[in-house]
């Protein structure tokens, strides 16, 4: 004979008041399980972030108190604290995973910013090597180390391989393990300007794109598939130029074949949220770019992209009126020779990946 119970009328009546708040927090502990799984990636080119201090090893010394630019601590520090609350900005007041920079003359710069502003209680990590540029600007990464466990990191030379006299800015290329336990490779690029002429300095950009493609292609013989890959960077190039789209072999989405193991996920600016990361006259251009390889595309993986949230970042303060072509245009920090106290050139960008359905 089956037992039953009589449940009591105030036990029905507590159980149907407090089912909506249980099922409310229920969901919610979804929803914050769901965003703790994604974090962000950012690149952003600074535009000289110099420090004030003459360098007797280096002729170039415009960014200093006594060079053209009057450079003095004051204006470094206007420069910096832009910077940084800028950064939190685009990060949403979160620990971004990982930051690609370039336009940075040393690691004292970055030191500044990551480890002397509220940027600090990120537990931010710095990834810096002294490079060849002329003027003395590199690229760097920072990366959270809540977020990421460091492998291996190493710049690698961009040579001309007819002529040794011929060479440019590293690429920096860092190896990590997510908490996934998954491998991420990143590579963060400054490629050569167009200072000189467009078409006259193809070559030079093509040179970088193949240095990037031998390691990628490297990468792959030794994974025996195709690993996790993110490479940002101001390119100097559009997603539709040659360098980009033919040499390094990074497509648009709806150009994939199924060779190809490169997405350029700016390549549509339509879904970006602003035309361009950079303006030369009327002209908006997208030089900065996040690509990812294919592997980062299957939403069923530990690793992989959050579908849509490629974005060019802007504000107010970003940006300014364009008196001289219209519409908007950076708030720079020199326009020419005249300070203005502004930000950069470029605009940031970023993505979103998403880690792990469950968090180990």
């Amino acid at each position: 004979m089956r037992e039953t119970y009589n449940v009591p009328k105030f036990m029905k009546r507590l159980f149907l008041n407090l089912f909506p708040v249980i099922f409310l927090i229920i969901l919610q502990g979804e929803l914050f399980s769901q965003e703790e799984n994604k974090f962000r990636i950012a690149f952003w080119n600074f535009e000289n972030f110099f420090d004030p201090f003459a360098d007797s090893t280096r002729t170039y010394n415009e960014y200093t108190e006594d060079g053209s630019q009057h450079w003095t601590m004051s204006r470094f520090y206007k420069k910096r604290n832009n910077m940084y609350k800028t950064i939190l900005a685009f990060s949403e007041g979160n620990s971004l995973a990982l930051l690609g920079i370039c336009e940075i003359e040393n690691a004292f710069v970055a030191a500044m910013l990551f480890y002397e502003t509220p940027l600090k209680k990120h537990n931010y990590r710095l990834i810096h090597y002294e490079g060849i540029d002329r003027r003395g600007i590199d690229v760097a990464m920072v990366y959270s180390v809540d977020k990421l466990q460091l492998i291996h990191s190493e710049a690698i030379k961009v040579r001309s391989p007819d002529n040794e006299i011929i060479r440019t800015r590293d690429i920096l290329y860092a190896k990590f393990y997510d908490k996934c336990n998954d491998t991420l490779h990143c590579f963060v690029n400054h490629w050569p300007s167009r200072y000189g002429g467009e078409k006259e300095t193809i070559p030079l950009r093509a040179m970088a794109a193949q240095t990037l493609r031998n390691k990628i292609d490297s990468l792959m013989n030794m994974a025996g598939e195709i690993p996790k890959i993110i490479i940002m960077g101001d390119f100097n190039d559009t997603p539709y130029d040659n360098s980009i789209l033919n040499v390094l072999g990074a497509k648009p989405n709806d150009m994939l074949s199924d060779n190809d193991i490169l997405v350029n996920l700016f390549a549509d600016k339509r879904v970006l949220g602003f035309e361009g990361t950079l303006k030369h006259q009327y002209k908006w251009q997208i030089f900065d770019q996040i690509i990812i390889s294919r592997s980062l595309l299957n939403d069923y993986d530990l690793l992989h992209y959050a579908d849509k949230s490629a974005r060019i970042f802007h504000n107010d303060n970003l940006l300014i009126e364009d008196d001289s072509f219209g519409g908007l245009k950076l708030n720079r920090t020199y326009i020419g020779p005249k300070y203005q106290g502004g930000y950069s050139d470029h605009l940031p960008v970023f993505i979103d990946i998403i880690r792990c359905h469950q968090v180990p």
